[in-house]
């Protein structure tokens, strides 16, 4: 049997610096010279550009893995909308989460009408092939269009709420982190480095971000560890990260 070829394979720097560079740079709100700083605090003396092309390079197959080991999607969608600037142009950022807050997809494009939605709605499909119970969504008339088009959602109920009621929180506030990042960055400038950014950021972030205020001190601590001993199994690290600077 043949042995699979490690996805860290003829990279310079071990896989456990190259773990703890991706999941900085989409958990916490740095920049690329940021992690530079801190690795070189560290003792490892590299590019922000090296940190990017790894980025690049695994930010997709992370994201993927941990939404591989989080918790079975939950019956209800909550989609909405919101506007991004790239090099001065307004584009549309959709995302579907669950009833829990857990973030289904992303999808940036430049139109709100029937065809954008309907593209949305086939994305989420292909994340989530079981057919949601409930659909929430704000009131743009594209949702309901694109709805009745896919034989899939047809007869899924649709409930609609005003945004200015704050009833559909759950995808409102998931724009929050997007938008903190957003303006951390100065604005996204390609929409497919845009949309590859988001596709991950969302997961790996997700993966850390455990409701703190609603466990105890101990509890979260156990949570904790636990997310960390699933990122170094589907990132393929054989030490803790703590013990290799």
């Amino acid at each position: 049997m043949t042995k699979s070829k490690s996805p860290y394979h003829g990279h310079r720097f071990p896989a456990v610096v190259i773990s703890q560079a991706v999941r900085w740079y989409y958990r916490f709100q740095l920049s690329l010279r940021d992690i530079e700083e801190l690795m070189f605090e560290r003792g490892v003396v590299l590019s922000y550009e090296t940190i990017r092309r790894w980025c690049d390079k695994f930010g997709a197959s992370f994201a993927h893995r941990a939404k591989a080991v989080r918790r079975k999607p939950g019956s209800t969608w909550h989609l909405d909308e919101m506007f991004v600037t790239l090099r001065g142009e307004p584009y549309v950022l959709w995302r579907a989460v669950d009833q829990h807050g857990a973030e289904l997809d992303v999808l940036v494009q430049k139109r709100r009408d029937k065809g954008a939605a309907k593209r949305f709605f086939k994305r989420v499909l292909a994340a989530c092939p079981e057919v949601p119970c409930k659909i929430v969504t704000d009131q743009l008339r594209s949702y309901p269009a694109a709805k009745a088009d896919i034989p899939a959602l047809a007869k899924v109920r649709h409930v609609f709420v005003k945004a200015c009621a704050r009833v559909n929180n759950r995808a409102e506030n998931s724009h929050q982190p997007t938008r903190e990042r957003e303006r951390r960055m100065r604005g996204f400038r390609r929409l497919a480095r845009a949309q590859a950014f988001l596709s991950s950021f969302g997961p790996i972030r997700q993966h850390f971000a455990i409701k703190r205020h609603l466990l105890r001190a101990s509890l979260y601590r156990k949570q904790l560890a636990a997310r960390f001993d699933a990122w170094r199994s589907f990132t393929g690290l054989a030490q803790d990260p703590s013990t290799a600077f």
